[in-house]
């Protein structure tokens, strides 16, 4: 998810979208440990759209 896309969301999807991602992140993350992913770089992207939705709520609360 790109940081333009993001920043269109309201604060009730961002958070709803972050718990989506944090949930796919960590059964990503769990099958990973049991038998390596295909394509292990799923792992960062996701990790890093966390930390990109993460920081548009942050920025708001701020606001």
């Amino acid at each position: 998810m790109k940081q333009s896309e993001i920043k269109e969301l309201s604060v009730a999807e961002l958070q709803e979208k972050l718990g989506e991602t944090k949930k796919s992140y960590a059964d990503l993350k769990m099958s990973h440990a049991i038998s390596p992913l295909e394509n292990p770089i799923q792992l960062r992207n996701l990790r890093r759209t966390v930390a990109r939705i993460a920081t548009e709520l942050t920025k708001r609360e701020l606001q």
